[in-house]
């Protein structure tokens, strides 16, 4: 049981001996934890995105990317990098926004409304990382099979014995089978990090809630 779930009982208990907790003391309290969570949130955001982009950097010299710098993909890369940064940059914005608005929150009801916000901004962020991922695996695999060379001479190979539809299906379904596994190690990692988080901040609504009726 947390430090808050005590001082509630204690300040249910009619015995004199407690010192008795107003409504405005545990309001604070749900406040400084919820600003508290929040502001994880928010760190952890960029923290994830430094790591990413230390990623990007170490691979960048690397003759991992050689084979992507031979399909000239610099024409929907660089635009669709931008895009994605511009669009990081304002979750980050919004978590830094729905910090400063729990910190500056002076009624209960507002608080909640503030928690919601949260968690949807937390929800919109995975779905878009997710989502980005997706769509950028499809758009490679668009692009290995009409520039890569190894890819191109099998296909040519695979047309001219009938066989084009099962080269075709095997290139799907080997990225489908990699691309599941890392959704599923990146779903793994939301659920442990931003869903425990967000999982304290519902019950901190929950408590609201109570203090409401």
């Amino acid at each position: 049981m947390d430090e808050l779930e005590l001082l509630k009982k204690d300040w249910k208990k009619e015995d004199q001996d407690y010192p008795k907790l107003s409504y405005k003391e545990i309001y604070k309290m749900i406040l400084k934890k919820s600003s508290s969570i929040v502001k994880w949130i928010f760190i952890i955001s960029l923290l994830e995105f430094v790591f990413w982009a230390i990623i990007s950097l170490a691979l960048k010299d690397s003759n991992m990317l050689d084979g992507v710098k031979d399909l000239d993909m610099n024409n929907i890369i660089i635009p669709a990098s931008i895009i994605s940064y511009a669009i990081l940059i304002y979750f980050f914005y919004l978590f830094y926004k729905n910090y400063r608005n729990i910190i500056a929150t002076d009624s209960t009801k507002r608080l909640m409304e503030n928690i919601l916000k949260t968690r949807r901004t937390v929800k919109y962020y995975v779905a878009f990382n997710l989502a980005s991922l997706v769509v950028g695996t499809f758009i490679s695999l668009f692009y290995v099979l009409k520039h890569d060379g190894n890819a191109i001479s099998q296909i040519e190979l695979a047309s001219a014995n009938g066989e084009l539809f099962k080269v075709y299906a095997i290139y799907i379904l080997v990225t489908i089978l990699i691309l599941a596994v890392v959704v599923g190690i990146l779903l793994l990692f939301y659920w442990l990090v931003y869903g425990i988080l967000l999982k304290r901040l519902n019950k901190n609504y929950r408590e609201l809630k109570k203090l409401e009726v």
